[in-house]
Formats: structure tokens, sequence, C-alpha cells
């Protein structure tokens, strides 16, 4: 008998599921690591950004907020209080948008 054959179903996911999938709450980060010293300032910035933009997106996405017209600047702050990071400026919502119009 082939191996394919005998292999488990995987767990259904938010998107396959019969019924929804509750999250998780609260959301607890993973363990952090020291960044690499030596570079300028400027990359710690947009590195710590995109991070804080990385988890705001998919905050949302499993909110149900699909869409980057959906994501108001307002509905990407009420996000970062309920996964509990300081609000995001103009400029990381913006980020916030531009990431989840590139993954579709």
């Amino acid at each position: 008998m082939p191996a394919a054959a005998v292999k488990p179903k995987p767990m259904p996911t938010q998107s396959t599921a019969k019924r929804p999938v509750l999250l998780d709450l609260p959301y607890a980060p993973v363990h952090k690591h020291p960044l690499p010293p030596g570079r300028p300032r400027e990359w710690y910035i947009s590195h710590n950004r995109r991070l804080k933009a990385m988890r705001l997106a998919i905050a949302l996405l499993d909110s149900g907020v699909y869409l980057p017209n959906q994501a108001r600047n307002e509905t990407i702050r009420d996000a970062a209080e309920l996964i509990g990071v300081h609000p995001p400026s103009d400029t990381t919502c913006h980020m916030v948008r531009a990431l989840m119009r590139y993954s579709r």
C-alpha cells in the first residue's frame, strides 16, 4: 500500500472547517532574540516597523479583515490594542495595507 494512502487528514483550518475555529486569545508573543549589533539606527527602526506591520496584518486577517480597503487606520489601531502592541503610526498602517495587498 502506498504511503500516501495511509496519511492522516490534517486538522481543519479557519477556511476549511465546518464551524468557525476560535482564536486562542490572549496573544502570546514568541521569544525574542537580540538584534545584530552594528547596523545603522534606521535599519533597526524599519526592521521593527516591518515586524509590527506583519503582526498587525496577521491579527486583521484572523479577525476577518481580508482586503486593504477594509483596513482603515482606526481598524488597524483597534487590532493593535487587541493584541497588546502600541498604536501604530500612519506609516505603519500604510505598511499593513501594503502587506495585505501583496499577500493576495
